[in-house]
């Protein structure tokens, strides 16, 4: 197993540039090495979730890990200020086509695969969320980079916000266990679940974002920014701290209290890393705490491919029937596009790019977490037929979208259909005062 995660580590980045110009992407290598190699006669442990209770444990926390970095690359790369106007194209997509999805799946899991009501939410709402770890293909870029890319910010901020909101249904769906009727328990799942957890998460992650942006550039980068020699005009500002450190200390602090406080620390990370994002706009400091937690991601994401590979050849899938196919194929190919669109009708974006948008829902992790934690905290019946979909739905993703995402966001890009209509494409939706920042964002500072 250390031969090949280090072997998966060390040729990580050049496998991804490489197939880049194949159209096709890290995951679906990787997950077929996973296969491949736990399908020979090496010894490996197998990995199944349905039966062995500690995988799920350990599939849970891996994957809750893996996520919860994935949003923080993912709210630090986004240059768009936070208002709105600027963010009103995602809002359709969290409030429409999220739950039309988590209804959509539990119906289909509770009449073509005859699964209890509790069950079912369970499905839909670990198959609901789009996925920041293994969409990275067709989101934002690293940030700095002050060019305006509609879809790709939209697919990346669906992604950060939705894997906090499938919670909600996540607790709904353990709450029902056992439950043959309404009751007071939908009243403290309103009040609790959906009301009080969002909104202790989005504050705890805006009052860690605002004071860990001003520990950074008040108390810490304002005394080496000083220093900077004003004859070299290349020189960039030393931070007397490690960013690494500091990138992941907050992380984990974000993460923690919103959990002490009964919150969804999935909203808190990403809500954070926007949040300090918004602070000093053209500092060097994001793209390096970026590329910091980039590269942890990436770690956890080579051991997370190679176990998912694992899980499939580890019989995972050996429940699968032909409906429970069905009810995959049926989310990525007709639930999925037409909640998406639905969504986006009032959006003025072209159609083209309209329906990049909701094609291009990828599954992945988040679903695995989500349904391990369901497993670990109630008693549901039919984990196999749950885990079986789930890991089909993950898997056709994985292909379907590791092969469609590229050409497709170049097609759409070749049409300039990533952007609305009568906005310019570079620095569009940044605050008047951010715009000659964007220009020369190291720079230093006058």
């Amino acid at each position: 197993m250390f031969v090949i995660f280090g072997l998966g580590l060390t040729l990580a980045v050049s496998l991804e540039k490489r197939l880049a110009r194949f159209w096709l992407s890290l995951p679906i290598v990787y997950v077929a090495a996973g296969f491949v190699l736990y399908s020979l006669p090496l010894g490996l442990p197998n990995i199944n979730p349905t039966l062995d209770g500690f995988d799920a444990l350990a599939l849970e926390y891996i994957t809750e890990f893996i996520v919860i970095a994935s949003l923080m690359a993912a709210g630090i790369a986004i240059d768009r200020p936070v208002s709105w106007k600027n963010w009103g194209q995602i809002w359709p997509l969290l409030v429409i086509a999220m739950p039309l999805t988590i209804a959509a799946v539990a119906f289909l899991g509770w009449w073509a695969l005859g699964l209890p009501v509790a069950s079912a939410l369970l499905l839909g709402a670990a198959l609901a969320p789009t996925d920041p770890v293994l969409a990275r293909s067709v989101q934002v870029g690293p940030p700095g980079e002050n060019q305006r890319h509609d879809v790709r910010f939209s697919l990346t901020v669906e992604a950060g916000i939705n894997d906090g909101l499938a919670f909600p249904f996540t607790y709904l769906a353990i709450a029902a266990v056992g439950m043959t009727s309404l009751g007071s328990w939908t009243l403290e799942w309103a009040a609790l679940d959906l009301l009080w957890r969002i909104v202790a998460g989005v504050a705890v992650g805006w009052a860690v974002g605002r004071a860990g942006a001003w520990y950074v550039f008040e108390r810490e980068a304002d005394a080496p920014m000083k220093e900077i020699e004003e004859e070299d005009a290349a020189a960039q500002p030393k931070y007397s701290t490690s960013e690494g450190l500091i990138v992941l200390g907050t992380l984990l602090l974000g993460y923690g209290l919103a959990e002490l406080v009964e919150g969804y620390g999935f909203l808190a990370v990403f809500v954070g890393a926007v949040t300090a994002r918004q602070r000093e706009n053209r500092s060097r400091y994001h793209k390096l705490s970026h590329h910091f937690i980039d590269q942890i991601e990436q770690i956890v994401l080579v051991a997370v491919l190679f176990g998912f590979g694992a899980m499939l050849a580890s019989g995972v899938l050996d429940a699968l029937t032909w409906p429970a196919a069905l009810v995959g194929i049926a989310l990525i190919f007709v639930i999925r596009p037409l909640g998406g669109l639905l969504s986006e009708s009032l959006c003025d974006l072209p159609l083209i790019g309209k329906l990049a948008i909701a094609f291009l829902g990828v599954r992945g992790m988040g679903s695995i977490y989500y349904l391990a934690y369901g497993q670990n905290h109630a008693s549901f019946e039919g984990l196999d037929i749950l885990w079986a979909t789930a890991s089909f739905t993950i898997l056709l993703s994985i292909v379907v979208h590791g092969i469609v995402a590229g050409p497709f966001i170049a097609y759409v890009e070749r049409r300039r259909a990533h952007i609305h209509e009568g906005q310019d494409e570079e620095m569009a939706g940044l605050a008047p005062d951010d715009r000659r920042l964007a220009i020369e964002p190291f720079s230093k500072p006058e």
